[in-house]
């Protein structure tokens, strides 16, 4: 997807389409105010004060007819210096535009004039609004002035312009399928999860059949790490602000924490990651380097204060679990354990068909001593020992500059979703920082004290986070072994005993198989039945007529196929069975 933003070409033409359209409302609305209108990285936007009017979807098609008999006019945009006198008249009915001038010096104001239209810019444009004219509105909303809530609701409205048609539609043909992959719409779809602004923003709930998918996330996980040597913990959400003073959280990541609650004289805090409580709990008894490397593991709950205009759904919120571990190992032991990890990150990703991924070193910014905890031969030995186990094992990686975490450098992995940016889904950081801080230590072979060194790392990240990119990969067509539903049984008729009786023991069969088996014998045309299984994304749709109860068949639709097959009750039993245990 493009960036409008880092687009220089693009910038600048959407910038002068939030001007085309701007002066389009004016043309519909001669009571409109401006606050501002700026290039984001999905287009333009131009916040508009409307009075007592509200923007519904169907005042949109007005306002593009509008825009496009401004574009087709053909007006030169000009660009003229004047005073700050000059704009505080030529602004002096909008109080937006003279709460902007109020702020800029006299001698750097610039207005550009298109037509009957002038709006206070610093530009730059294009030379006529025709060159605006392959654009699209796209959404819009309301939003507080200066986003606080105590100031007036302004109307929000979104669009893209594009040189060409052909380019516009492209781009509307991949907002149309980001649209139909976001998992926020998945999720409410297939009622998975939800979010209410009474319980907080950024806070989801996982409904039933999504709290299953989760569930299924954490024993695939899970399972993978007990065969691998993990212990798993489970260790409290909150912690001391001590705590975080000591692992050094406190000072280089307390603007992402919620703020501290006093308790009794002492002070808490959410916590936002889990390597304070687990290196505790490393330091709960004595080690020797026979013990290690020690693998602690945790579905682990976490909190951070993200911003309100980053939130997305399940993939990035307020709280979040981690599929987090901390491996505390031997400085012997380093190599074979960071293998070890890349190996399940890849083995993972294998299982869910993840191929499109790159593998970065992620370097502390030396010039940062703010950001980083400020030690330049712990960062060197740390920087060197990573990108030397990343070359022994053939791992193809590029380097970025101030991506590290406070303590450490890390390998990212991150992945390409079918729409939108990059992000990071599997992560492991080395670690010499913590484990001192901390003071912890094992019994070495010479009988003295050393300290360990550890490896934090993330395979799926969260889980939240995980789930988003299944579904928005999948459309929300899971594998078997994964949906929360993985058939669901449709009697023909629901006045028929003989049928239900045979709805009722297919139904059992299935559940004693420990299959997720819904029975839908509602009163619902069959078609409707079907079509909500679609909407559902039900893998297996089971059609029981009197054909199949005198046979002691099955007769099913795959989810997104139109043909139906036909085969024996236990034949159908075993193949489900199959599909979910070997998790095809």
């Amino acid at each position: 997807m493009v960036n409008f933003k880092n687009d220089e070409s693009l910038n600048t033409l959407n910038h002068s389409c939030a001007h085309l359209m701007a002066q389009a409302v004016k043309h519909l609305y001669p009571q409109a105010k401006f606050w501002v209108g700026p290039v984001v990285a999905e287009g333009f936007y131009y916040d508009i004060d409307l009075g007592d009017d509200v923007i519904r979807d169907e005042d949109i098609p007005a306002i593009e007819k509008e825009m496009k008999k401004v574009a087709k006019s053909g007006k030169k945009i000009i660009r003229r210096e004047i005073s700050k006198a000059e704009a505080m008249e030529l602004f002096k009915d909008d109080m937006y535009k003279l709460d902007l001038i109020s702020n800029l010096e006299d001698g750097e104001i610039t207005v550009y004039d298109q037509g009957d239209f002038t709006d206070l810019c610093r530009g730059p444009h294009v030379d006529n609004v025709k060159l605006c004219r392959n654009f699209k509105l796209v959404k819009h909303s309301g939003v507080y002035w200066k986003g606080d809530a105590n100031n007036h609701v302004l109307q929000r409205i979104y669009g893209v312009c594009f040189p060409t048609p052909e380019e516009l539609e492209e781009h509307l043909k991949l907002l149309e399928e980001a649209k139909e992959r976001d998992h926020r719409k998945i999720g409410k779809d297939m009622q998975l999860f939800m979010t209410d602004d009474l319980i907080g923003r950024g806070l989801p709930m996982f409904l039933p059949k999504g709290y299953v998918v989760w569930q299924e996330l954490e024993n695939y996980i899970k399972a993978k790490e007990r065969k691998l040597g993990y212990k798993h913990v489970m260790t409290p959400c909150v912690g001391t602000v001590n705590l975080y003073k000591t692992s050094g959280h406190w000072d280089h990541y307390k603007e992402n924490m919620f703020p501290a609650m006093e308790v009794e004289g002492e002070s808490f805090v959410l916590r936002p990651m889990n390597c304070p409580h687990h290196m505790m709990i490393y330091a709960n008894r004595m080690h020797s380097y026979k013990d290690l490397p020690i693998r602690i593991g945790e579905i682990a709950h976490d909190f951070r204060f993200e911003a309100s205009g980053t939130l997305k759904g399940i993939e990035r919120g307020r709280h979040f679990c981690q599929n987090d571990a901390h491996l505390f190992v031997t400085p012997e032991q380093i190599k074979d354990e960071f293998s070890k990890v890349v190996d399940l990150i890849f083995d993972t990703y294998k299982d869910f068909n993840i191929t499109d991924y790159r593998c970065v070193l992620s370097l502390r910014d030396p010039e940062d001593k703010v950001k980083y905890h400020d030690d330049d031969e712990m960062w060197n030995n740390a920087e060197n020992a990573l990108r030397e186990v990343l070359n022994e094992i053939g791992i193809e990686y590029t380097e970025e500059i101030g991506e590290a975490a406070f303590y450490g450098p890390k390998l990212d992995v991150n992945v390409k979703p079918a729409v939108g940016n990059e992000y990071t889904l599997s992560t492991c950081q080395l670690d010499f920082c913590l484990p001192a801080k901390f003071n912890l230590t094992y019994i070495d072979r010479d009988g003295e004290k050393k300290t360990p060194v550890v490896l934090h790392r993330a395979i799926l990240g969260s889980l939240d986070r995980f789930m988003a990119y299944i579904l928005e990969e999948t459309k929300g067509n899971l594998p078997v072994w994964l949906a929360p539903v993985q058939a669901r049984i449709l009697p023909v008729k629901n006045d028929d005993e003989e049928l239900s009786a045979y709805s009722q023991e297919v139904y059992e069969l299935l559940d004693e198989a420990q299959v997720r088996v819904e029975l839908d014998d509602r009163s619902e045309k069959l078609g409707y039945r079907m079509r909500e299984g679609q909407l559902h994304k039900v893998p297996y749709l089971l059609v029981l007529g009197k054909n199949e109860r005198n046979d002691r068949t099955v007769s099913f639709r795959l989810h997104g196929e139109q043909n139906t097959t036909t085969v024996g009750l236990d034949e159908f039993v075993d193949m489900i069975r199959d599909q979910i245990i070997n998790k095809k």
